[in-house]
């Protein structure tokens, strides 16, 4: 027998995994409005969307279909702007960004916060004003560092001293002097999954604080006459649901700020606490109030500063998944039903890891019902799987589904606005679905489905 593989047995793939939801719910057809778009409701069965039945929109646009609801992610928007009245806003483009997501952002007044020069192309297209853009990453290319510089985005966010000097050059070839923000990594453990902690020292983003390596990327930018340096930047991380590593940060951002005016008698007026901000997923999610997580934020800055003779700077926050993140909602088509005996219900659909990684990525937890119809039958342990050549091909790990679903059903997948369409590929040459905004019973294309034309595009 080889030594490097051996008998699974008929039920190697966790017979009843421990994490399983240990109840039914006790209605499967239920739409919460928390974990939901807005506009959602059931009307004759099926489930509804800004006004439109989805099975209409599967009919005309196809599945799987992502399903964005502009007035959800306005209203989110507007909830942001009015709770950090007297700081900024920035949208974080990775989340998910078109050119439609874009002008609704410069509509409701926020910044946008860029990646990559492709991000920064969409926001130009619309005509975004660019000193309202932030433009971060930690290896932007010299051309990425040209064009904010030549555009005139709003500010940089500087990760390295490689970057500095870069910026630094290209500033002065072109006679510019951007604003800077020095990303720094303040050792805090934001509770979340590995992948999207983004702030202890053993990782990619950032100049450590504990090092000193943040206190040398402030004199080295302020030795350059080109670049202004204008303040702090932290990102904790990603899905958060309270203030507490928040507060640890802006304490710790504090001394460097302290530092800063002792050794150069600057003070600096601006300080980004990125975002991270969080959204219920599943039943028994906590839903944060912006204005309580705005009115504590306000409040540690304030505190931090005061304690330590400083001036209180302009706070910035970059929320992303918590604008689009409910706003979407992805449909698809159910194409077998394959029941394991004694295990669980396979329910397979046209989609899959394609079009949302996220569950194969980090374990990322969904909410799914069956959208198309309601149904009185009895509820039946499921895992929704996509159509890819892979067992982690997952998109709900473990749910109730109504026990008569049937080849045909639309499966709606609840809080896939962010990261599903940003993180989407072609896997097995699937072409990526549309995204289709819904407000007021109207429906638009906002992203075309590709076709397979557009995969070969390209190959000789």
């Amino acid at each position: 027998m080889s030594r490097f593989a051996h008998p699974a047995g008929d039920r190697h793939a966790e017979v009843l995994p421990e994490d399983r939801p240990p109840h039914a719910p006790a209605d499967l057809n239920s739409i919460d409005p928390v974990i939901w778009p807005r506009t959602s409701e059931r009307i004759a069965g099926s489930l509804t969307i800004g006004g439109l039945d989805v099975r209409d929109l599967a009919k005309e646009f196809g599945t799987p279909l992502y399903v964005l609801d502009e007035h959800d992610f306005r209203a989110h928007a507007v909830d942001f702007r009015q709770a950090f009245h007297d700081g900024e806003v920035h949208y974080a483009g990775k989340a998910f960004l078109c050119r439609e997501v874009a002008r609704w952002i410069m509509q409701e007044g926020l910044g946008l916060d860029v990646c990559s020069a492709g991000e920064l192309a969409v926001a130009l297209s619309v005509g975004f004003p660019p000193d309202r853009i932030t433009m971060h990453g930690n290896n932007k290319s010299i051309a990425e560092l040209e064009k904010a510089v030549t555009v005139g985005v709003g500010h940089v966010v500087v990760d390295s001293f490689e970057e500095i000097a870069r910026l630094g050059y290209l500033a002065e070839k072109h006679g510019a002097r951007p604003k800077v923000l020095i990303r720094v990594t303040v050792g805090v453990e934001a509770h979340t999954h590995e992948f999207i902690a983004t702030a202890h020292d053993d990782q990619k983003f950032g100049l450590s604080l504990s090092s000193g390596a943040a206190a040398e990327a402030a004199r080295r930018i302020l030795a350059m006459p080109s670049l202004e340096l204008v303040g702090l930047h932290s990102h904790i991380g990603s899905q958060i649901t309270d203030t507490a590593g928040f507060e640890v940060a802006a304490r710790r951002l504090a001394t460097l700020l302290v530092q800063i005016r002792d050794e150069h008698g600057v003070e600096l007026p601006e300080l980004d606490l990125g975002g991270g901000y969080g959204i219920p997923y599943v039943d028994g999610d906590e839903s944060p109030d912006m204005k309580v997580i705005a009115d504590a934020l306000r409040e540690i800055v304030a505190t931090v500063c005061q304690s330590k003779g400083l001036p209180v700077p302009r706070l910035t926050v970059e929320p992303g998944r918590s604008i689009v993140g409910t706003a979407g909602v992805t449909l698809y088509e159910v194409g077998t039903v394959k029941d394991v005996e004694g295990l669980r219900t396979y329910v397979s659909v046209d989609g899959g890891m394609s079009d949302n990684v996220r569950t194969a990525l980090y374990g990322a937890d969904y909410t799914a019902r069956l959208a198309s119809r309601e149904s009185t039958a009895a509820p039946m342990l499921s895992r929704l799987v996509g159509k890819h050549c892979e067992s982690g091909d997952i998109v709900v790990r473990d749910l109730y589904l109504p026990a008569d679903l049937v080849p045909g059903d639309l499966i709606a997948v609840a809080g896939t606005g962010a990261y599903c369409r940003s993180l989407a590929s072609n896997y097995n040459y699937l072409p990526k679905p549309a995204v289709v905004a819904v407000a007021g019973g109207k429906a638009r294309v906002i992203v075309a489905r590709e076709t397979e034309e557009d995969l070969l595009r390209g190959q000789l």
